[in-house]
């Protein structure tokens, strides 16, 4: 990163610590939900942005990073401790899904990732003694005053964010990002000049499933409460996917500018149309989709200037 991105970084997240002062829970929920959503771009941004790979599996690493660190903290763990405990399960786990998911390519791959969290969701249904079935599972409730549990898990959302676009800051400059961004091009010419795809992919998928997990673990406490349907749902994936593609895949800022237009448009869309919620947003997203193929992030003043001038 230049110097310059990383004054701007610093100065965002001193910013971004300052929010809770302001006193409104409207606007703590939605900053938390903004860095929840940032850094679930960010996680599918290591395999979906950098790698190519159109995964489907946020949802099941999610869910399972729910799952896990609610039993954590059931079964005496601190939250903190359960959240790990949840990521390196899901780390463990991405890569053992890894090593057989990814000889699949394009929609093959794309479905087989999508199956994951049906299959983790019926799991989840089914392990009623673990899990609590379809009932859910009820976590403890913080004995923190409301408005100090609210700031406490938006500093956890934020913290969690921040490590995300750290590490994917530090994949994107180094080898591996490398090695990434040339099995996006064309893997078949990488693995002949020395990449090893494999082990790159599943470095990748291994990141994503890691923090999307510990998003789902945080989450969990959060809400103090989670179900199958709520955990393994697909438009988890979809909505990681789609925040990328706004904001700009494989690069550092698009999953965060992603997330905040997405977020944007949501309640926007949300408050003034609320019939027609779900089609207009569909309809905003594809639009930005067909017309900024590179994303949010592609947009500047300087680009903005040479369409101009060449209008």
């Amino acid at each position: 990163m230049k110097r310059s991105h990383i004054f701007f970084a610093v100065i965002a997240v001193l910013l971004l610590a300052a929010v809770p002062l302001v006193e409104s829970n409207y606007i703590l929920r939605i900053a938390t939900t903004m860095l929840m959503y940032s850094a679930l771009a960010m996680a599918w941004n290591f395999i979906g942005g950098f790698t190519g790979y159109p995964s489907f599996g946020t949802a099941a690493f999610f869910g399972l990073g729910a799952y896990a660190g609610a039993i954590g903290q059931l079964q005496g763990m601190p939250p903190v401790m359960a959240w790990l405990f949840a990521a390196l399960l899901a780390a463990l786990f991405a890569l053992l899904m890894g090593m057989a998911l990814l000889r699949l390519r394009g929609h093959a791959f794309a479905i087989a990732s999508l199956v994951v969290a049906e299959v983790l969701r019926e799991v989840a249904n089914g392990w009623t003694d673990m899990t609590g079935g379809g009932m859910g599972l009820n976590l403890p409730f913080s004995s923190m005053a409301p408005e100090q549990s609210a700031s406490y898990y938006y500093y956890c959302m934020l913290v969690l964010a921040c490590i995300t676009f750290a590490v994917m800051c530090y994949v994107a400059t180094n080898r591996l990002g490398f090695g990434l961004r040339c099995i996006k091009q064309n893997e078949d010419a990488a693995n002949m000049v020395g990449v090893n795809t494999t082990l790159y992919k599943t470095a990748a998928f291994t990141l994503s499933g890691m923090f999307a997990a510990a998003v789902g673990a945080v989450y969990a406490s959060w809400t103090a409460y989670i179900e199958p349907t709520d955990a393994f749902d697909i438009m988890i994936s979809i909505k990681a996917i789609v925040m990328v593609l706004l904001g700009g895949a494989g690069t550092i800022m698009g999953p965060i500018i992603g997330a905040v237009a997405f977020l944007a448009l949501d309640e926007l869309v949300w408050r003034n149309f609320l019939k027609l919620h779900t089609g207009i947003l569909g309809l905003l997203i594809v639009l930005l989709v067909l017309y900024l193929p590179s994303g949010l992030s592609s947009l500047s003043l300087r680009s903005l200037f040479r369409r101009r001038s060449a209008a």
